[in-house]
C-alpha cells in the first residue's frame, strides 16, 4: 500500500507541479498577464485522476478486489497530501526564488479587476482591506504554505473520497 501511495503521489504531484510551472513561465515572460486559474485547475484535476487509479489499482492488485470505504479513503487522502505538497513546495521556490513581489502584483491585478467590475465605494474599499489582509499574512512562511495547502488540498480530498465511494467493494458472500 505504500508503494502505491508514495508512487502515485508523486506522480500526481510531478503533473501538478508541470502545469503550475507552465503558468508561471507564462506570466514570468508577460508580467501584466493575470495568472490562469484554468490551467491550475486543469492540472489540479488531471493531477488528481491519480488518486482514483492508485485507489483502483491497490484493489484490484494488492487486495484480491476488495476495498472498504475508509481504507480508500486513506489511500486517497494520501495520495493527494503527497501531490499538495509537491505544489506547495514548487510554489515556495517560485515564491521566495523567483517572485517575492507576487502580493504587490496580485493585489494590483485583483483591484484593477474589481474596479472594471463595477465595484465602487464601500465594496472597492471591502475589496482593498481583504486583499491588504492577505498581503499580511504572506508575510509569514507559515502563512504562505497554509494558504497555499488551502488551494488545492480540499479538491485533493474531495476528489479522494467521491473516488472512496465509487471504488469501494465488499468481499462477495460465499454460498454455504
Amino acid at each position: 500500500m505504500k508503494k502505491i501511495i508514495i508512487t502515485y503521489g508523486f506522480i500526481a504531484g510531478v503533473i501538478v507541479t508541470a502545469f503550475m510551472l507552465v503558468s508561471t513561465l507564462l506570466h514570468f515572460n508577460n508580467p501584466d498577464s493575470q495568472p490562469s486559474m484554468i490551467i491550475g485547475f486543469t492540472g489540479m484535476f488531471i493531477a488528481f485522476t491519480f488518486v482514483f487509479l492508485g485507489i483502483k489499482n491497490f484493489r484490484d492488485k494488492q487486495n484480491q478486489g476488495v476495498i472498504s470505504l475508509g481504507q480508500a479513503l486513506k489511500i486517497g487522502a494520501l495520495i493527494s497530501l503527497i501531490a499538495s505538497t509537491c505544489y506547495v513546495g514548487v510554489w515556495l521556490i517560485e515564491y521566495y526564488c523567483f517572485f517575492p513581489d507576487f502580493m504587490e502584483k496580485y493585489t494590483a491585478i485583483e483591484l484593477k479587476n474589481a474596479q472594471q467590475s463595477g465595484l465602487s465605494g464601500a465594496e472597492l474599499l471591502a475589496k482593498k482591506e481583504e486583499l491588504k489582509m492577505y498581503a499580511q499574512w504572506y508575510k509569514s512562511p507559515v502563512m504562505v504554505i497554509l494558504m497555499t495547502y488551502v488551494e488545492i488540498l480540499p479538491l485533493g480530498l474531495i476528489i479522494a473520497l467521491i473516488s472512496a465511494l465509487i471504488l469501494k467493494k465488499k468481499k462477495p458472500a460465499t454460498l454455504a
